[in-house]
C-alpha cells in the first residue's frame, strides 16, 4: 500500500488528510439516547449489551450472520448489516462500538471519525505504528468534539489510582525504570492450512477484511465465548498477539503511573522469527525521555516467559501473571490490577522521605469505564480515561518494539515523523500491506 496517499507529517506527529465528513455529531443533553451502531455483536460486543441498552441501538453489523439473532432479541428493531463499511452510513448515526477482530480496529475506527461518530473501540486501537499514528491524529483533529475511549477497561480499577499515587508521590524516590510483563504461552507453527467448508451465512472475505488472503479453517474461531481472538490474534495479518491482548491492559498500569508519551529508542529480543505468527517469549526495552516531573525512564515490556529480574531473593515475579514493577533510588513497587506491595530499601525502611496523600486528596474513583464514553459523547468536552491520544501512544511503542524484534537492532526514533532513523530498513515494517480495495482512510 502506498502510505503516502493519506499519511503527511506535522510537529506534532502525523497528521490526516481528512475525508469530506459524512454526519456531524451534534452536542447532546445528558438525558438525550444516542443513535449506535454495534459493530461485532458476538464475544466483545455482548460485553457492552447492558450499558448500551439505556440508548439507541439502531444499527447491528457482524460478518456472521448466525450471531444476528440473538442480538436482536437484545435490540428488536436495529437494522442489520454484515459489511461495516456500509454500517458507519446507517442514516442519522452518532455513535459506533468496534468490538471486531484486532486487524480491522484502525480500519472502523478512522473511518468513523471521518464521519464525524464517536467511537469506543476495543484493545487493541491498532496493529501497526502506521495505523496507530493515523487514528491518533485523526481524532486530534476532533478532540473536544468527538469522545474517544479505547476498552482497556481495568483502568477503572482503584489501583490503577494508587500506584500512580505511590510514583508521583515519591514513594520509590527517583524513578529509574518500569517494568511490565504477561506469561500467556499461545505457541502456533503457522497460518492454518484450509479446512472444512465456511458455514452458511458467515462472509469469509468480509472477515479477512483488509489483511491477507488466507483460506477459511474454523481453528480460527476455536476457544469459548469471548475468547476465540486467543485463536487468530497470534497471525502477523490480524493481531499483534499478547501485546494487543493482555499487553494493552498491563502496560496501561504502568503507562498511566509514569505520564508516558512515546520512546525514543527501541530495542528487542526473543525466540527465533516466524513470518506468520507474532512472538511467543519477547522482551521489550524502551527510553522515555524527561518529563515536568520525573527524569528519563527506561521501560521494558516482557511476554511468554521473559521476565524481569526479581526485586528480592524472597520475592517471585513469576507467580504474578500480568503485572508490573518499578524500580527507584528509594525502593521497588510491584503491583497487579487489584494489589501492590511496597519495598523500600533497607537503609531507608522508616520511608522518612515519604507523606503519603491525605484521603481526601487521593485521586477519585473513575466510574464505569463505558458510562464515562457514554457520557462524553453527550458532552464531548468531558475526558474519557482512554481516549485515542492516550492509548494510541501507548500501543505505537509496544508495535514499535515488535518492529525492534523484527529487525533485530536496537532503533532510534523519531516521534514526531513515525520514522526509524538509524535503520533505514526497519521503517518497512512501521505499517502492514492491505489487500486492493481496502483503504485506512475512507
Amino acid at each position: 500500500m502506498n502510505r503516502r496517499e493519506f499519511l503527511t507529517t506535522a510537529a506534532a506527529g502525523a497528521s490526516l488528510a481528512i475525508m469530506p465528513t459524512v454526519s456531524h455529531a451534534k452536542r447532546r443533553l445528558p438525558a438525550d439516547k444516542l443513535n449506535i451502531a454495534l459493530i461485532g455483536v458476538w464475544g466483545r460486543g455482548q460485553a457492552h449489551y447492558d450499558s448500551l441498552s439505556g440508548e439507541n441501538m439502531v444499527a447491528l453489523c457482524d460478518v456472521n450472520e448466525a450471531r444476528i439473532p440473538d442480538a436482536l432479541k437484545r435490540f428488536p428493531g436495529a437494522k442489520v448489516y454484515t459489511d461495516w463499511r456500509k454500517c458507519l452510513d446507517h442514516k442519522g448515526l452518532d455513535a459506533v462500538v468496534i468490538c471486531t477482530p484486532d486487524h480491522h480496529h484502525a480500519f472502523i475506527a478512522n473511518w468513523a471519525l471521518n464521519r464525524n461518530l464517536h467511537v469506543y473501540c476495543e484493545k487493541p486501537l491498532a496493529i501497526s505504528v502506521e495505523e496507530a499514528r493515523i487514528v491518533r491524529a485523526n481524532w486530534m483533529t476532533k478532540k473536544g468534539k468527538l469522545a474517544t475511549q479505547v476498552g482497556m477497561q481495568r483502568h477503572a480499577f482503584a489501583n490503577f489510582n494508587r500506584v500512580r499515587e505511590l510514583i508521583q508521590d515519591g514513594a520509590i524516590g527517583k524513578l529509574e525504570e518500569a517494568h511490565a510483563w504477561g506469561n500467556r504461552q499461545i505457541r502456533r507453527p503457522g497460518y492454518p492450512v484450509a479446512e472444512g467448508n465456511i458455514p452458511t451465512g458467515l462472509h469469509w472475505d468480509l472477515w479477512l477484511g483488509p489483511s491477507g488472503d488466507h483460506p477459511y479453517s474454523p481453528s480460527y474461531f476455536a476457544g469459548g465465548s469471548g475468547m476465540n481472538c486467543l485463536s487468530w490474534n497470534m497471525y502477523w495479518d490480524f493481531g499483534a498477539g499478547q501485546i494487543g491482548d493482555m499487553g494493552s491492559h498491563t502496560m496501561d498500569l504502568l503507562w498511566y503511573a509514569i505520564d508516558a508519551k512515546l520512546p525514543t529508542t527501541a530495542e528487542a529480543k526473543g525466540e527465533a522469527f516466524n513470518p506468520d505468527v507474532t512472538p511467543v517469549e519477547c522482551a521489550s526495552f524502551f527510553d522515555h525521555p524527561a518529563n515536568d516531573w520525573r527524569g528519563p525512564v527506561k521501560v521494558g515490556w516482557y511476554q511468554g516467559g521473559a521476565m524481569p529480574k526479581n526485586p528480592r531473593s524472597y520475592v517471585d515475579l513469576n507467580k504474578i501473571d500480568h503485572g508490573v514493577m518499578f524500580e527507584g533510588s528509594m525502593g521497588t513497587l510491584v503491583a497487579d490490577f487489584g494489589s501492590r506491595i511496597l519495598l523500600p530499601l533497607t537503609d531507608k525502611s522508616d520511608m522518612s522521605y515519604y507523606k503519603p496523600r491525605a484521603k481526601s486528596d487521593m485521586l477519585p474513583n473513575l466510574g464505569e469505564f463505558q458510562k464515562q464514553w457514554l457520557d462524553a459523547c453527550k458532552n464531548p468536552s468531558l475526558k474519557t480515561a482512554c481516549d485515542f491520544e492516550y492509548s494510541g501512544n501507548m500501543i505505537e511503542q509496544m508495535l514499535l518494539g515488535l518492529v525492534a524484534y523484527r529487525v533485530g537492532k536496537k532503533l532510534e526514533y523519531n516521534s514526531a515523523t513515525g520514522k526509524v532513523t538509524n535503520v533505514p530498513e526497519a521503517n518497512e515494517f512501521i505499517g502492514r500491506k492491505y489487500r486492493k480495495g481496502w483503504k485506512l482512510n475512507g
